[in-house]
This record gives structure tokens, sequence and C-alpha cells, in this order.
């Protein structure tokens, strides 16, 4: 079957679950650097973030930053798998989608560890293109990630109309992305974005990614 749809994900919270990785992570930079480690609800909000951002958001000095950042990568890098899972019906909602459409992901964190973490889960094959934080200059909510894997995906698969091609995500940051670079973007709950901060957008929001993918199947047919 000839595929005419691309859908793209983001991955922390829309895919895997990578909380206990990234929070052991800031717990081994805060305490290298000499840094008072905040509470974990306060990291978390910034998830879906960049580090840069993140370590902003938690009170880092910016002379500081990269300094935390090789801290906390050193850490992730020796770690991660251990701490990642896929989340609930995300193998089921990666295979259905692979049925009808042509799949990418597009993520903040760097493209080399999603690519390890996909592939020692068993799914990197189904994607075509995984676009990170070291691939672009502006990350998410910049369209330019998300205009990166669809050049990406067109040059390997044929030109597909912005209107056949979607980005599902869990956080406005993705819907913000999706809305910069002309495409559909479908919200989930299954992350670290409130109902209330994806509503903002006017976009389909569901309780997990397999609903999403199972509405968007369901929607191409109609």
């Amino acid at each position: 079957m000839m595929k005419k749809t691309i859908v793209l994900f983001d991955l922390d919270g829309t895919l895997i679950d990578s909380t206990p990785a990234i929070l052991a992570s800031f717990r081994f930079a805060c305490g290298e650097q000499g840094f008072a480690l905040p509470q974990d609800k306060v990291i978390t909000q910034f998830i879906g973030h960049t580090l840069e951002d993140m370590f902003l958001g938690i009170g880092v000095q910016k002379e500081r930053l990269w300094d935390f950042i090789e801290s906390y990568r050193k850490f992730y890098r020796a770690n991660m798998e251990q701490g990642t899972k896929l989340l609930k019906q995300a193998r089921e909602a990666i295979d259905l989608a692979f049925n009808f459409a042509h799949l990418g992901v597009v993520t903040t964190k760097r493209a080399d560890f999603s690519t390890k973490l996909l592939e020692s889960f068993g799914v990197l094959h189904y994607f075509s293109v995984v676009i990170g934080i070291e691939n672009v200059r502006n990350p998410k909510p910049s369209s330019e990630p998300i205009l990166k894997a669809l050049d990406s995906l067109y040059e390997s698969k044929g030109q597909i109309p912005k209107q056949d091609c979607f980005m599902i995500g869990d956080t406005e940051l993705d819907l913000q992305a999706a809305m910069n670079a002309g495409i559909n973007g479908i919200g989930v709950l299954c992350g670290y974005g409130s109902e209330q901060s994806l509503q903002r957008f006017c976009m389909p929001i569901h309780h997990n990614t397999y609903l999403a993918v199972q509405a968007l199947k369901s929607h191409l047919k109609a």
C-alpha cells in the first residue's frame, strides 16, 4: 500500500516515560556541581524543554550552564535505558501508525540518545527519521525540527501535502511547533502537559497516543 500520510511523534511523554532517568541525571548533575537539588515536581514541569531551559528554570546561572549539562549527559548516557520505559500502548500506537503512515520522531532530547532508546525497545525500524536537539539551531516550538523531519521524509518517500502531515505530542511546545510548521497537531494526555495548556491550540486531544493514532486512522478513512 502506498502511504500518503506522515505522522511525527514527540518522544518523552508521548512514546516513552524517562522521568526516573531524567530525575536521576538532575540529581547527579546538581550533586557534582554543588547545587541545591530542587523538588522533583519543579524539574518535571520543565520536561519537554531543552536542557538549557530546564537548568535555567531551576535557577542555575547562565555562565555555569554547560558544566551542568555535561554532568547531566555523562550520567544520562550511562543510565538512560534502565530509567526509561515505553508508555502503555505506545508499541501498539507505533505499529498501528506504521500501517498507514511514514513515521518520524521530533524531540528536544539528543537524537543519538533517542535512537539508542528506540533501538533498545525494538521499535527503531518503524521510524524513517529521528530529529533531536543536536540537529537543529532552533528547537520546538520553532518549526525548524518538524520542517527538517519533513524534508528528510520528502527526500526518501516523496512529497506529501502538509494537510496530510501530523505531529502527536504531549506539550504545548509540540502543538505550537506543529502550528508554526503548518501541519496538524494532535495532543495527548499521557505525558507532561495539562489538558488546559493543550486546549489553547484548539486541536484534537486524546487520553494516550494509541487512542490518538486510532482516531487519526478513522479520520483518514472518513
